[in-house]
């Protein structure tokens, strides 16, 4: 389990990735997701793929911690995979027992969008794994500021999410902790009982709330008033390493409209 206390996790480092502004970086990676959902074929998924494990290359963060980075969220993958398997009756039968039916078409529409799924987790687990939490907030919070003034509560809302990310890798580790305890005790998880659920659940939200509270009586002591007097990021200026990741991005959609009418021989 200490492997998965990498998600969430910041990797120091000076590559160009991690020395772009955190607002463009941002706003960039939500780009890169939309260029994603653009491809539609597994040709303009390898193209992607490509330009993801590019992405990774210059940050110099190795492959295999970033597929650690999302081995916990990996459920969702498997989840979508299997409704499409299991409900998507269109094509060829494969399998059939019963009431489970299972396709030639069903089983590709799985395997894209298992794909798909684990690209999108990649793109963003770049940007927590090269930005630090502090300014991924304040990046966030700046891009939140114009609709400050409908009411939405931006500064509140940035603060939220830096503190789910600062904890993230905590909480990981809180809970190996805590199974480590627990089997140390005599307590056996392999037969699924609900009981040895509770042994990891009940202690890991104890210690989440003891965590919540100390940080609120942090804040309460040092006085602290939402957005005012923070210190801020600097005006956005675009420098030529978010110059070129812009045209770095609209080359990846280019090259994945194109790759979607590349016929599919399957």
């Amino acid at each position: 389990m200490n492997e998965l206390a990498i998600l969430g996790r910041y990797w120091p480092g000076t590559s160009p990735i991690h020395r772009m502004d955190p607002r463009a970086k941002l706003l960039l990676s939500l780009a890169v997701m939309v260029v994603i959902f653009v491809a539609q074929t597994f040709w303009s998924l390898a193209v992607c793929a490509l330009f993801v494990l590019g992405f990774f290359a210059i940050s110099n963060i190795p492959l295999r911690s970033a597929l650690r980075s999302i081995v916990p969220l990996l459920f969702v993958v498997v989840i979508t995979a299997l409704l499409n398997i299991f409900f998507v009756h269109d094509g060829t039968v494969v399998f059939q027992w019963a009431f489970i039916t299972i396709t030639d078409e069903g089983l590709i529409k799985a395997v894209f969008l298992a794909i798909r799924l684990v690209l999108l987790l990649l793109a963003m687990s770049l940007l927590t794994l090269t930005t630090e939490t502090l300014d991924i907030t304040d990046a966030f919070e700046y891009l939140l500021r114009p609709l400050a003034r409908l009411g939405m509560p931006a500064h509140e809302l940035s603060m939220m999410m830096g503190i789910a990310l600062r904890f993230l890798p905590q909480f990981i580790i809180e809970l190996q902790t805590i199974y480590r305890a627990q089997v140390s005790r005599g307590a056996q998880f392999k037969d699924g009982k609900l009981s040895m659920v509770k042994s990891l659940v009940i202690p890991l939200f104890t210690s989440a709330f003891r965590h919540a509270e100390t940080l609120s009586l942090a804040m309460d002591a040092r006085c602290y008033h939402g957005a005012d007097g923070r210190t801020r990021l600097k005006p956005l200026a675009y420098t030529y390493l978010d110059r070129n990741a812009v045209l770095v991005v609209a080359l990846m959609l280019a090259c994945v409209i194109g790759a979607n009418f590349i016929p599919q021989t399957f």
